[in-house]
């Protein structure tokens, strides 16, 4: 049996370098975020504000139960990291550092200002409802908004 002189690579070998799509040019982001590990969730917090460090926000977010985000903890990921001042070394732009969070303590979060403002919501009918009277009684607000663009039953027509 004759020899062939062709040269094969290997399917393993092959790349799709070629086969991909050039992903469109787009105006880079201010706050790019990474993919945040399993469990959390991500957020940009004040550090400073006019070049003043913001101990009050910082201790604040401390507490709330968030943490600094290193650059060791998103190796594959390209960010600016601070460069002075007490959060030197954490990922950080323009006063601004990332920080973690766990998705139950924020959801925690969440629905215990959501439950303050449903205390203060009622509290606020409630006033209304005792300085209604009986000569111009006032209704239940309405907390719903409602808008239509281009709705073609509130057009009015060409013929009119």
């Amino acid at each position: 049996m004759p020899q062939s002189n062709t040269t094969r690579t290997s399917r393993s070998a092959a790349t799709r370098e070629k086969d991909t799509r050039r992903k469109p040019w787009t105006p880079p982001a201010m706050l790019e975020t990474p993919e945040p590990p399993e469990g959390y969730k991500y957020r940009w917090i004040r550090a400073e504000m006019l070049g003043q460090e913001d101990k009050l926000n910082m201790g604040k977010r401390f507490r709330e139960g968030y943490e600094v985000v290193r650059p060791e903890e998103v190796p594959d990921f390209q960010l600016a990291t601070m460069v002075d001042g007490k959060q030197a070394g954490v990922i950080g732009v323009g006063g601004l550092i990332l920080a973690k969070i766990p998705i139950e303590t924020s959801n925690e979060r969440k629905a215990y200002y959501e439950a303050q403002t449903g205390n203060q919501l009622q509290a606020i009918d409630a006033e209304l409802a005792k300085e209604s009277n009986a000569v111009m009684p006032m209704g239940k607000p309405q907390r719903e908004s409602h808008t239509s663009f281009g709705n073609p039953e509130n057009k009015p027509s060409l013929d009119d």
